[in-house]
Formats: C-alpha cells, sequence, structure tokens
C-alpha cells in the first residue's frame, strides 16, 4: 500500500497556490484527475478501497465529477451497481439527482476523490436522504485533514478514507 501512496503522490501532487472547494487556500493540492485519468492506477486504487466497503451497502454513490470514475471502477471490482450524483438535479429529461437507478430504501455508500471540509459530500447526503435513501458511510481516496472527518460526523456520515493527507505528504 505504501507503494501506491507514492504512486498517487507521483502522479497527482501539486504545490503553488490553490482554492479549494471551501473557499479555503492551500498549498498542497492533489489533482484527482490526474490519478482517475491513469487506468492502471484508478485500477488499483478501486481494488484497495474494495476492502473498506461494508457489508451492507445496496449501491455506491458517486459524487459529480471526480467520484464518478472512482466509483465505476470501485463498482466493477465489487460487484455493487452504482448511482451517479448530480451536484443538483437537472431540470430536463428526469429531473432526478441521481442516475442508474431507484434511491429510495437503498442503502448508498457515497464515493468521492478529495474530501476538504465534506461539503459536497454533505450536500448529497441530504438530497439523498430526502429521497429516501440511507447513507451513513462516505468513502474517499484523500482525506485532506481539514474538518470533513469531523464535519460530516455531525451529520452521522462515517468517513473511510483509503490515505490521510499528512500519510502522502509525511
Amino acid at each position: 500500500m505504501a507503494n501506491l501512496a507514492s504512486r498517487i503522490h507521483a502522479r497527482s501532487h501539486l504545490t503553488g497556490s490553490f482554492t479549494l472547494r471551501s473557499g479555503a487556500t492551500s498549498t498542497e493540492y492533489f489533482d484527482k484527475y490526474l490519478f482517475e485519468s491513469d487506468p492502471k492506477l484508478l485500477d488499483e486504487i478501486a481494488a484497495t478501497l474494495a476492502p473498506l466497503v461494508p457489508s451492507d451497502i445496496d449501491a455506491l454513490a458517486g459524487l459529480e465529477l471526480g467520484g464518478i470514475p472512482i466509483a465505476v471502477a470501485l463498482s466493477m471490482r465489487t460487484g455493487l451497481p452504482m448511482r451517479f450524483v448530480r451536484k443538483e438535479a437537472k431540470p430536463y429529461g428526469t429531473c432526478r439527482l441521481a442516475e442508474g437507478g431507484r434511491i429510495d430504501a437503498m442503502r448508498l455508500l457515497i464515493v468521492e476523490d478529495v474530501v476538504s471540509t465534506g461539503g459536497a459530500i454533505l450536500d448529497a447526503v441530504r438530497e439523498l436522504r430526502a429521497g429516501g435513501a440511507k447513507v451513513t458511510t462516505a468513502l474517499c481516496v484523500i482525506d485532506r485533514e481539514t474538518g470533513g472527518l469531523e464535519n460530516l460526523a455531525g451529520e452521522s456520515v462515517r468517513l473511510r478514507a483509503l490515505y490521510r493527507m499528512s500519510e502522502l505528504l509525511g
């Protein structure tokens, strides 16, 4: 697993000045699209994430945009179906927040790439729960360790991370 961490770091770690979704700035950034666009690395990430998937899940819920490639790869590894979760329901066609099947009464595992404050996950959890889904766990590749774990716990969502930022930088 240390080799995987070093490969993720080598492929996607950037330094500079970056504005995060939360509005905070950082001098360290993991460009998730760089590790998600590498098919061998993405497959290895999915293989390593698979044991972290709780056994009582009905479907994976990949968050737009970065969580979707991870959820697809993880779905292929685990055999679990998945849902494509938008940031907001589209105003045309099916007008759904989640595509790929029903969500009501489904036990969903949120799949995300990098978590900072957990804001995107919290938005999705609230909408999915309003649609009747049961969401208690989120899974990510990198936890930036900037409040996401605590913010999600405040909404009764457990965060499971493949790596914490300190592990990748240390």
